[in-house]
């Protein structure tokens, strides 16, 4: 089976750009779906994908995190967890939708729908060469760096 093309999608990002994944190829992209900007699992993820940066940057790796919440938002986040990486803002869900990351979840014996925890690694030649869904977050960002230094 051959890998699927990843959505081509541009998302608003943080230090005021917008982000292409069509402007990406030829590069190895991460992205990461997560629920809420300062929440603790979102934070704790976003900060160890922070922690490993320079080693996937040295992988020639872009890392993107992306959550529904507001630029503004993603600016605050990005300064308080002093991240090197940029943030997407997919407040229409275009992203959400292409990578089929909206699920039903329960939170407090409510469903609500929101973003499924959700990690996607993408080729040089724009391929989804491996996808994490509900994933934990403990442990995470090495794994995807394991995989990442596979390619």
């Amino acid at each position: 089976m051959s890998a699927p093309v990843a959505p081509d999608i541009t998302l608003p990002a943080t230090g005021n750009q917008q982000i292409s994944l069509s402007a990406l190829r030829g590069q190895l992209v991460v992205l990461y779906f997560y629920p809420k900007d300062n929440t603790p699992g979102c934070t704790n993820e976003t900060r160890d994908f922070g922690a490993l940066h320079a080693e996937f940057e040295a992988l020639g790796c872009r890392v993107f995190g992306i959550s529904r919440d507001s630029l503004k938002s993603h600016e605050n986040f990005k300064a308080k967890l002093e991240l090197s990486f940029e943030l997407l803002s997919d407040a229409d869900e275009i992203a959400c939708q292409a990578f089929d990351v909206i699920k039903m979840k329960n939170m407090y014996g409510k469903q609500v729908r929101g973003i499924e925890r959700s990690t996607f690694v993408i080729d040089r030649d724009g391929l989804i060469r491996r996808e994490w869904r509900k994933l934990k977050v403990d442990g995470h960002a090495a794994e995807v760096l394991a995989f990442v230094q596979t390619l």
